[in-house]
């Protein structure tokens, strides 16, 4: 989440018809069976919610099949393990009255490329910017940005959410006075083993470690260690568990700076291997740090800046993790919020949301760079990419 970039067009027409045509079934009311993408959106007069596209991997091409859902302020999206059910963070300060947000559950219609309410819940605080769901399903978890906290709770068998069962709230601050005057819980990851959370908490410069109680989807505090702390003034935002299991990656974004930590599945301890600039010595214009996905192999992680604009490439040595810049690449728009790696590691989309577009990028595998130059499609104010 942002303040210094504004978080807050283009008419788009749908796809459906010519999707059906290429099919053989003009007239249809059902899509192919292609990968889909859903986008996660900031809200307003020109866009209403989720948004669906069918993707082709073979031309790296995006076509439009309008509108899944119709949720408030969904900027973020998790699927769950069998893809069968989405969550979305209802990005709000204000739900039923109370000061909230929201947290909304969707049964995926993959063949008319639509997701069917199930329930909605609030966050039990307000601002929620992100949400997960654990190894098993049952488990989803927010962080609320605005209100500085985080919560869990319980899908059923159906995927119908609980209300909370752990919510924390967190006080202090840290030392960028615009930026960290309170909490500001900003991601939550689940560790490989599904046996912690780990919740990065922008505005008090450290990550908050809990147990999971898989079966009961509750949160508690880790005994052996309660947090990771970061340099002041860095503010953990995202964080991103390595293919293989033994690193997890944290995207500072005030200090727009890459740092991959240690993981200790014994006790959930969190540290510091190796930390990396992200924006060029000879660059001074305001930026944010947005986020980091990798290839499946883990040899390459990628990262992106907002205000700077930019995906960085970097190799990631397999033994001792460090990291080695390969290249920089135009994120195809302003303000990279969220990228996502396609599901075969030829195409790195980028959703920048203050120029309305998702920019596809082509990747070489065996390099892990990025084309100088890809596709542009519309969308209003694209939050988050999540491939089905």
């Amino acid at each position: 989440m942002t303040h210094s970039i504004s978080r807050r067009s283009f008419i788009k027409e749908a796809a459906l018809v010519s999707l059906a045509a290429e099919a053989g079934l003009a007239g249809a009311k059902t899509i192919p069976e292609k990968q889909l993408l859903f986008v996660g959106t900031q809200t307003g007069p020109a866009s209403k919610g989720i948004y669906a596209f069918a993707w082709d991997a073979n031309s790296g091409s995006l076509h439009e099949l309008g509108l899944a859902a119709e949720s408030d302020n969904p900027t973020f999206l998790a699927l769950s393990p069998d893809n069968k059910r989405l969550y979305a963070a209802n990005e709000i300060n204000e739900y039923q009255g109370a000061k909230s947000g929201a947290i909304s559950g969707f049964t995926v219609d993959r063949a008319a490329a639509k997701l069917i309410p199930l329930n909605t819940v609030p966050s039990t605080a307000s601002g929620p910017c992100h949400v997960a769901v654990d190894a098993t399903g049952h488990t989803v978890l927010c962080a609320n940005y605005s209100g500085g906290g985080a919560a869990s709770f319980h899908a059923d068998a159906q995927g119908h959410l609980s209300e909370a069962v752990s919510e924390f709230h967190y006080h202090g601050h840290s030392v960028v006075a615009d930026r960290q005057e309170a909490p500001h819980a900003h991601r939550a990851t689940v560790s490989p083993d599904n046996r912690f959370v780990y919740i990065n908490d922008l505005g008090l410069d450290c990550i908050h470690i809990y147990r999971l109680d898989a079966a009961t989807s509750k949160l508690m505090p880790n005994p052996s260690v309660l947090q990771w702390t970061a340099k002041p003034g860095s503010g953990p935002r995202a964080l991103r568990f390595h293919p293989n299991g033994k690193w997890a990656f944290c995207i500072h974004e005030l200090a727009c700076a890459l740092e991959v930590l240690k993981w200790e599945p014994h006790s959930g301890a969190l540290t510091s291997i190796h930390r990396v600039d992200l924006l060029p010595k000879d660059y001074h214009q305001p930026s944010l740090a947005s986020e980091v996905v990798f290839d499946r192999q883990g040899k390459f992680a990628y990262a992106a800046v907002r205000g700077y604009d930019h995906i960085m490439t970097w190799a990631i040595d397999p033994v001792s993790a460090t990291l080695t810049l390969l290249d920089r690449t135009s994120a195809g728009g302003r303000t990279p919020r969220h990228i996502a790696m396609d599901p075969t590691d030829s195409w790195l989309l980028v959703a920048n949301q203050d120029s309305d577009n998702i920019a596809v990028i082509r990747r070489d595998k065996q390099t892990g760079k990025l084309q100088k130059a890809g596709e542009s499609y519309p969308q209003v104010k694209p939050q988050c990419l999540v491939f089905i």
